[in-house]
């Protein structure tokens, strides 16, 4: 009877894709695995327990994934789930950062009142809210993922000449492009030539503050940006400073910190980029079967922290190792179980190794376990 740990309300349609003898909640104890939002795991330890995290989302920065990579930990995202609400909600942004929207509403409440004068004084009061058009514009989209990709088309389609850069993208990935969109070989490229940006990259030490004093510079004079993917992208002291000499004219987040909030040329949305009922159901839906095929087969898909391994799904006895790539070799593996396996492969990913083999009878797994470099043995079913 396996039991998986809910930190947040999970949607009961990805509770119901584990099989009926798991146990959901968020008071089990020895949790095989845990089901995340946004949760924050980096002061909680570690069950001994638990083999398996599944983030339901993209972003796994509430996680210690590196600590959970030492402990033979499998953390899993949710990539795509989520995509359609952030590129609404991003598109969305594109009117907010053009028309002062947000600020004409909070003035017309002002308004309450004043009877039959209401009408005078909104023509008197709306040049104050005007705003440039989108169409014929440029929108520069860093970073090509799921929601990018949705976004540079959704663009595209209402009118926007839109380019992207993006050192990952694949060419399955750029397929799925509107014919349109332009790649740029760099952000300063991108940077010169956009009327408006949007970012979609993943917060790293390399893209940490990605948006600073120095790329501001290299932007238009009065472009407008747009922050869905990750607070610590942009460096909000040079965001002000560029707000305040017109550098940037406007600057719509998902993320509202304190120096943000009630800033003239800033809209802070409170992180509504995944807040639909249909995105919260189809990462609870993924993540869900993403776990329990890691615990019922073994297999991996969607993890941030090892390589993906598609498995066979018929066996009898299935034995898997997580170990270090540089300490521990596959042949190392197969000569310290010296048994024949009916079927055994290893999936590498960096410095991460998954090998994996299936037999009738599980041999010794004792000389495994004393390998330096092995993070996690595990015997299934």
């Amino acid at each position: 009877m396996p039991n998986i740990l809910t930190l947040n309300k999970i949607a009961a349609c990805g509770l119901e894709q584990f099989p009926a003898d798991y146990v959901c909640g968020d008071a089990v104890e020895s949790p095989i695995a845990v089901l995340v939002r946004s949760a924050s795991m980096h002061e909680t330890p570690l069950d001994p327990a638990t083999i398996a995290i599944a983030r339901a989302g993209a972003g796994v920065n509430n996680i210690p994934v590196d600590a959970c990579t030492q402990a033979g930990v499998a953390v899993f995202n949710t990539p795509g789930a989520n995509a359609n609400a952030v590129k609404e909600l991003v598109i969305a942004a594109l009117f907010l950062a053009s028309r002062k929207i947000a600020d004409a509403l909070t003035w017309c409440k002002t308004l309450k009142g004043e009877g039959e004068n209401v009408g005078k004084l909104v023509e008197k009061g709306k040049s104050a809210f005007g705003g440039p058009e989108i169409f014929g514009k440029t929108l520069g989209v860093v970073g090509l993922g799921a929601i990018g990709r949705l976004v540079a088309n959704a663009a595209a389609a209402l009118g926007m000449k839109v380019v992207g850069v993006d050192p990952f993208l694949s060419d399955a990935a750029r397929a799925q492009l509107d014919a349109s969109v332009q790649i740029l070989a760099s952000n300063d490229e991108l940077y010169a030539v956009s009327d408006y940006i949007t970012l979609h990259a993943p917060l790293t030490p390399e893209t940490k503050h990605m948006i600073a004093s120095e790329t501001l510079a290299k932007c238009k004079k009065g472009v407008r940006l747009l922050n869905f993917s990750r607070a610590d992208l942009v460096d909000s002291t040079a965001l002000l400073d560029a707000l305040k000499c017109g550098q940037i004219a406007a600057y719509v987040t998902d993320f509202p910190t304190d120096d943000l909030i009630g800033i003239d040329g800033v809209t802070a949305i409170p992180h509504l980029g995944a807040s639909t009922p249909e995105s919260e159901d189809n990462c609870a839906i993924m993540a869900a079967q993403q776990l329990t095929a890691y615990i019922e087969r073994g297999e991996i898909k969607n993890a941030v922290n090892l390589p993906a391994a598609a498995l066979p799904v018929r066996f009898v006895k299935r034995l898997t190792v997580i170990h270090d790539t540089a300490k521990v070799s596959a042949d190392a593996i197969y000569a310290a179980i010296s048994q024949t396996s009916a079927f055994s492969a290893t999936f590498t990913r960096k410095d991460v190794s998954y090998t994996v083999a299936d037999y009738t009878e599980i041999p010794d797994i004792v000389p495994l376990l004393k390998l330096d470099g092995v993070f996690a043995v595990r015997v299934l079913p």
